[in-house]
């Protein structure tokens, strides 16, 4: 199954691998973003709660001094410059003294309170540089302290943002490695499945390529339910071609056959009135039979042509007529070199004799002792080429003798037809004449006719 960007497999494994990548995309950017924000209120909530329980830890001792051994129960806020931070700093007058964590081992300044305002239940949140280089998250309030509430000490609980924002990187970072491994395999596996499910297109198209070359005359084989009726129709289409080709080919029989009596009788009528309107009228007659014959084998070959390629081998054919050839014209040394392996002829065998025959006719008509014949495949083309060793054509005359009725030589017997009918049969196949000079010393032609698909 050819796989490009005009094919229909490419097509759909194209969008549906785009529509997957898109949908990965929104996926991960939706799961990133829902988890962004569940740690960020995990983070928030986490800061909050320690800020009471460090409220609850730190109390007014009976000498005025702040006292109390805050344990959060996170072991970061007892390892220095850790990014996780505690203090208690006294706001009235004459309360002492500071307290905080271990991991605090110097003061992290605040911003004034013009800079970032309390709120209404004097607490506020800002962000701000730790002690080595990261980004900490600080919550901080003003309470009051003391049975009468007459001590106000600000704390503050600070958390490592710097190590949040890492996390969420990784996060996404392995995140977006299974994503784009899980839609690699998606889009392998869909592109799989896409192919396997077209497998019976090519099985289509590869019997419509037999059928076409002649190496199968139907659809054969079994088809899934969608392409079942288009098989059917299909080989229903290639048999009706078929009866009309053979219908026609019928026809063209009867006319031939109508007309073969009539031509006849006035040819005898002609041989016999004598003289030299008798051979007027014979020869005329003669010419009218030829002409029949050949534009009814034209109608026979444009009515098969665009329908059906048969397959002929080209070997047993030569072989064959040089044998017959050889029997007529025992004076001829006709040679067939090898034919080489392959040399099959995109047409009926009849036309092909019909080209071979002409061809072999004129060589012996014209040549005085020799006739080589061979071919030479060339690409999707075989050349048949015929040489003898007669006076040959001159160059700028072998267009003439291509054209239908015209001799070069009015001694010689014969209609002038040929070379031309060699040359209309070569061209319904869509193939070609070419006359030029042999080695041997007379004609070369060579007829480029289509070669069968192997």
């Amino acid at each position: 199954m050819k796989f490009g960007p005009g094919s229909l497999a490419f097509r759909v494994i194209a969008f549906s691998s785009v529509w997957a990548i898109l949908a990965l995309v929104v996926i991960a950017t939706i799961i990133s973003a829902l988890f962004r924000q569940a740690s960020e209120r995990g983070f928030e909530s986490l800061l909050s709660a320690h800020l009471f329980n460090l409220i609850s830890a730190v109390s007014v001792g009976e000498d005025g001094r702040l006292e109390g051994s805050p344990d959060l129960g996170d072991l970061r806020f007892s390892m220095p410059r850790s990014g996780w931070y505690w203090s208690v700093t006294p706001v009235t007058e004459g309360l002492e003294p500071e307290l905080r964590s271990g991991s605090l081992v110097e003061p992290i300044d605040a911003p004034t309170a013009e800079e970032i305002p309390f709120t209404a239940d004097f607490q506020r949140r800002y962000i701000t540089d730790g002690l080595a280089g990261e980004e900490v998250q600080v919550y901080e309030t003003e309470f009051a302290l003391g049975s009468e509430g007459e001590s106000i000490a600000r704390f503050r609980v600070m958390g490592n943002l710097s190590e949040l924002e890492a996390e969420l990187s990784a996060f996404d970072r392995t995140l977006y490695i299974y994503l784009a491994l899980f839609g690699a395999g998606m889009i392998a596996l869909n592109a799989a499945v896409i192919l396997f499910g077209l497998r019976p297109l090519g099985r289509v198209r590869e019997a419509l390529t037999s059928i076409r070359t002649g190496a199968a005359k139907k659809l054969d084989g079994s088809f899934p339910d969608e392409i079942q009726p288009l098989a059917t129709e299909t080989n229903a289409l290639i048999e009706n071609n078929r009866r009309i080709i053979e219908r026609a080919r019928t026809q063209v029989g009867n006319l031939a056959h109508s007309l073969k009596t009539p031509l006849a009788v006035i040819v005898n009528e002609g041989r016999s009135l004598g003289g030299s309107k008798g051979s007027l009228i014979a020869e005329q007659a003669d010419m009218m039979t030829a002409q029949v014959e050949h534009y009814l084998q034209r109608a026979r070959i444009a009515a098969q042509r665009e329908s059906v390629v048969f397959r002929t081998p080209v070997a047993p054919v030569l072989e064959r007529l040089v044998r017959v050839m050889a029997k007529l014209q025992p004076k001829f040394d006709i040679a067939l070199e090898p034919v080489p392996e392959g040399a099959i002829f995109a047409g009926e065998r009849e036309d092909l004799e019909e080209i071979v025959g002409n061809l072999l006719e004129n060589a012996t008509k014209w040549g005085k002792a020799t006739v080589r014949v061979s071919v030479a495949p060339r690409g999707d083309m075989i050349d048949l080429v015929i040489e003898d060793d007669g006076p040959g054509i001159p160059p700028d005359k072998a267009h003439v003798a291509l054209k239908r009725g015209r001799r070069l030589d009015e001694t010689k017997p014969g209609t002038g037809l040929g070379l031309a009918i060699v040359s209309d049969l070569a061209a319904e196949y869509g193939g070609s004449v070419a006359l030029g000079q042999s080695d041997l010393g007379g004609l070369r032609a060579v007829v480029s006719l289509r070669r069968a698909e192997l």
